[in-house]
């Protein structure tokens, strides 16, 4: 069963990527006492992970922040290095958090995970958007397989 709104996230830990190298973020420390606009995708550098779906994001980010976000974070079941490159790639800078979740332990505890192997993906997570306040689910947004609605950033926007 998959988290539902009103639930905490639970623990899990994500890798972010620094100037020293990964970092280890906990689910618990991350999402303590801040509004956090959070979106999954199967795969950075994907088609519509990164025509539509990232770029959304940071280009509604002043919006988000405006309506009370105070962080826009990205996640995948990827390694750190590679979220950071399609930051980079993307020209996402500042405006979106990239959360490595390399394993598959958040997309897993969120009970969100997705086989992608039929397109050589392998096990992945679903392509969702949530609004976590102080660590809590307040909106939860989840795609049916293959579409790109209602995990978008408008679609978020026109929510809070």
């Amino acid at each position: 069963m998959s988290i539902q709104v009103g639930d905490r996230i639970p623990d899990a830990n994500f890798m972010k990527a620094t100037a020293e190298g990964p970092q280890q973020v906990s689910t618990g420390d991350y999402f303590a006492g801040k509004t956090v606009a959070l979106f999954s995708v199967p795969g950075p550098f994907t088609p519509t992970c990164s025509a539509r779906h990232l770029p959304g994001f940071i280009e509604k980010a002043g919006d988000l922040k405006a309506k009370g976000v105070d962080e826009i974070a990205c996640t995948a079941v990827n390694d750190a290095f590679v979220m950071q490159a399609w930051a980079d790639q993307s020209g996402a800078g500042d405006q979106v958090t990239m959360l490595a979740d390399g394993n598959g332990d958040f997309i897993k505890a969120v009970g969100l995970p997705m086989d992608g192997s039929k397109f050589g993906l392998g096990q992945r997570g679903q392509r969702f958007s949530m609004l976590v306040k102080d660590g809590v689910v307040e909106q939860l947004n989840v795609e049916e397989p293959g579409a790109f609605n209602v995990s978008s950033a408008d679609y978020m926007l026109e929510r809070l």
